[in-house]
């Protein structure tokens, strides 16, 4: 994906994606060009005529009682951006904040939030010639939408903050300089315009979403890897078990095991059991609905990616302005919180794979998967590692959207918080991959131990990229370089890549 043309309505998660990690260019529809122009003239003509405005010829929050002529209109339109720019914390990587201008960008280019044509196009440069302005993580409550982080990158825009610029971080107007682009003197409407509303944590929702679904897809390949090496019981992934309870996301899962271990030698060769245990048995069942939770939060996500939330909105066709609340981030902050349990009971899943596999008693094979009882202690310890990862994701799983701390002088007296359920959702994919990396190097050590019979196609495809990089252990080694190499084949896509050329595309 080489450009990525910005309409105001159809924005996907996909494209927040190229162009913040893979460097695609942004430029606005002929349409979108159209729409912001009149707005901008509408907005102009409203002052003009001595209209009571919020955030334009008023104050903003508690301060929305006082009026302001136009040229202290103007002069607030800085001083808002400089106001709200109260962040704190770690750095946000630049991808994080070139997604949130790109749907910033996009809501901007529905043409009612009152933004010139000539600032939102400077603004949607600053992305393709990578003027990426340095924010920190943490300030935003999620309404007025994501006000701290916002206005940090608005202050570049304005030729001051600090920004990224190849590589080196320099003063916001030394960043717009060397990229050949005039900082801004901001217009009526226009500080309000560039920081009112949730598009940080969409922005970062987005990326998050596009991981996941390599998540999970990688997630449907290390389960079969365990079901495989514990010679499951095929009838419990039968399709008519799962078409018969009728849950799509189990239906999927189930469909997707089959697949990866169609073939196999081993599934089922463990003579008169019936059944396994429930981690194994009720796999499909247990992932189908962190599968059903992704394309809900997606959903959410991308419907945010495309709303309209300023304060206020102005309509062109009516010569209206309209104050409300769209920028609430409520939606954003809950879409997180649901799938952190979701993800979270992806890591919980693997976890007790790896303890199936470790125990002699739940697999059949030796001690930790290691030959030498009493000398080796095999993988055992990497259990209490996805052990470690598996409890933290339980802690970061209590929603932050349940939360609210009321601010400006209780004119915002409730809050989404959905930047916090942004950051432990950050946090759980990065635990989760660290797991299911765990499995997957234990899957590959237990199906050694069952040769020469084969597992099925997609898993002996998994189990073939993981031995070109991590030997079969015999003896003890340290077992962090091996957890990091598989993670790293898992979260490079190699693995997914290497199994669906096997099988083809895993369905999700």
């Amino acid at each position: 994906m080489k450009e990525v043309v910005l309409t105001g309505s159809d924005l996907t998660v996909e494209e927040v994606w190229a162009v913040a990690v893979e460097g695609a260019k942004v430029r606005l529809s002929e349409e979108a060009e159209k729409r912001v122009k009149k707005c901008e003239e509408v907005v102009v003509e409203l002052v003009k005529k001595g209209e009571k405005i919020y955030g334009v010829t008023t104050g903003i929050g508690e301060l929305a009682r006082i009026f302001l002529d136009e040229e202290k209109g103007l002069e607030l339109q800085k001083r808002i951006i400089y106001s709200h720019s109260a962040s704190v914390g770690d750095v946000l990587p630049e991808s994080d904040v070139k997604a949130a201008m790109l749907v910033r960008a996009n809501v901007l280019a529905k043409g009612y939030s009152g933004v010139r044509l000539s600032s939102l196009k400077t603004y949607i440069e600053m992305i393709n010639r990578g003027v990426v302005p340095m924010v920190y993580e943490k300030g935003s409550v999620g309404t007025s939408g994501d006000l701290s982080p916002m206005s940090q990158i608005a202050e570049v825009l304005l030729g001051g903050g600090m920004a990224f610029y190849k590589g080196e971080l320099l003063p916001g107007g030394e960043a717009m300089k060397r990229a050949g682009l005039e900082p801004i003197k901001p217009y009526y409407k226009e500080g309000l315009a560039f920081i009112n509303g949730p598009q940080m944590m969409a922005g970062q929702a987005a990326l998050i979403l596009h991981e996941v679904r390599d998540l999970l897809k990688s997630a449907f390949i290390t389960s079969s890897m365990s079901i495989d090496a514990l010679r499951a019981v095929k009838k419990a992934f039968d399709p008519r078990v799962h078409e018969l309870r009728g849950h799509p996301g189990q239906i999927l899962v189930a469909e997707a095991i089959r697949r990866l271990t169609e073939g196999s030698e081993t599934m089922g060769a463990i003579k008169g059991r019936v059944q396994d245990g429930y981690s194994i048995r009720c796999t499909p069942q247990v992932l189908g609905p962190s599968v059903e939770l992704y394309y809900m939060a997606k959903e959410w996500v991308e419907r945010e990616m495309n709303a309209l939330s300023d304060n206020p909105i102005f309509i062109p066709e009516d010569m209206e302005h309209l104050a409300a609340g769209n920028f609430h981030g409520q939606n954003v902050g809950i879409a997180m919180d649901v799938l952190a349990i979701g993800v979270s009971e992806v890591a919980n899943l693997s976890e007790r794979h790896i303890n199936r596999l470790l125990n002699p008693n739940l697999s059949g094979l030796p001690d930790f998967l290691v030959e030498g009882k009493g000398l080796n202690s095999g993988l055992m310890v990497a259990q209490y590692t996805a052990a470690a990862l598996v409890s933290e994701n339980k802690v970061l799983s209590h929603p932050a959207s349940v939360d609210s701390i009321p601010v400006s002088a209780d004119q915002e007296d409730h809050v989404s918080m959905g930047p916090v359920a942004v950051r432990k959702m950050k946090e759980i994919v990065k635990n989760t991959w660290s797991v299911i990396a765990i499995e997957a190097l234990s899957a590959a050590q237990a199906l050694d131990f069952l040769r020469p019979a084969k597992a099925g196609k997609g898993v002996e495809a998994a189990y073939r990229t993981i031995r070109k990089e991590v030997p079969f252990m015999e003896d003890d080694r340290p077992l962090h370089p091996d957890i990091k190499k598989v993670r790293e084949l898992l979260t490079s896509g190699e693995i997914l890549r290497n199994v669906e050329e096997v099988v083809g595309a895993i369905k999700l």
